[in-house]
């Protein structure tokens, strides 16, 4: 069974849930929707400034998603204190983070956007055991935070050595991006009680009221000339990656728990770099490669559940 913190208790003998290989495919079809938004992003902001670009994408997703919703027949809440949530959840969830990876990503290469960007988890478990402690931690998933770590720095290196030049400005912004990605998975447990339909919609509708505004002053749209192949990278980032990937994404927190969410990052990884590499014909360094492995491994050990031992200690 899975449990309120998303973890997965099984007993000597039993067999799994049946319903965690659909929360499990479901990670998969996240994984996949978010691994593709790095190869979008690169695509979209070559000729849409960042901030134009991600007030597109919340508010192309969230209309999209308030028409579902009423079609389903689906009311959103109408109370103060969701719509609180809903706007809190909106800065941790899309409009710092995703304007930090629209503008780090001018930078990088989408493959390396990619890897810096999957670390989430690693800053998940950092935030549930300094602050939260609502998930049991074991020794296994602080070997998992090392091993990421450690691929974050190999990814990082030289530029991080020298310590100058726009790229280790973007880096700093994509892991701090991953940072803000774990405080909403944390908090989004707060919406345990809703449709998951309602929380992806309402973040998406306050953070297109923060950012269409900033739009409008910071790069006047109407004086751009974006390219065809932008508007249709921006069209399926906010369909595809947006309002489907949210509405996956609520669910899985409310299934698997925010550890168990941010899970896809692994799977997001490699999916991401492939991606990368196929359609942009991007190429990885060795030293990148083997960060790389690290992180897949790292976030692997701190999410895959494991059998339980009588000996593993808690953190």
């Amino acid at each position: 069974d899975i449990d309120r913190d998303g973890v997965t208790d099984m007993g000597e003998g039993e067999q799994q849930h049946p319903k965690i290989a659909s929360e499990l495919t479901l990670l998969l079809v996240l994984a996949t929707l978010w691994g593709a938004s790095y190869t979008f992003l690169k695509i979209a902001v070559a000729t849409i400034p960042p901030v134009t670009l991600i007030a597109g994408r919340t508010l192309i997703a969230g209309l999209l998603l308030v028409a579902i919703m009423r079609w389903r027949g689906i009311k959103m809440p109408t109370d103060a204190e969701n719509w609180r949530r809903f706007m809190f959840q909106a800065c941790l969830n899309s409009v710092i983070p995703w304007t930090m990876v629209a503008w780090g990503t001018r930078a990088l290469d989408a493959s390396v956007a990619t890897i810096l960007n999957s670390t989430a988890p690693i800053f998940t478990f950092i935030l549930t055991f300094a602050i939260t402690r609502h998930e049991v931690l074991t020794s296994r998933k602080l070997i998992g935070v090392v091993a990421g770590m450690v691929g974050i720095c190999l990814i990082v290196g030289v530029q991080a050595l020298a310590g100058l030049g726009e790229q280790l400005a973007a880096q700093i912004a994509l892991l701090l991006a991953a940072v803000c990605y774990a405080g909403a998975a944390i908090f989004g447990r707060a919406f345990r009680d809703l449709d998951p339909m309602a929380p992806a919609a309402g973040s998406l509708l306050c953070g297109a009221a923060i950012l269409i505004p900033l739009s409008l002053v910071v790069d006047r749209p109407w004086m751009l000339a974006p390219s065809i192949n932008s508007l249709l990278a921006l069209l399926a980032l906010a369909v595809f990656s947006t309002a489907f990937a949210f509405v996956i994404y609520f669910r899985l927190i409310q299934t698997l728990g925010s550890i168990g969410a941010t899970a896809q990052a692994y799977l997001r990884v490699p999916i991401g770099v492939a991606a990368s590499v196929f359609f942009l014909g991007e190429q990885l360094s060795s030293t990148a490669w083997f960060g790389l492995a690290c992180v897949v491994i790292g976030v692997a050990a701190m999410t895959i559940p494991a059998r339980a031992k009588p000996n593993e200690k808690a953190v």
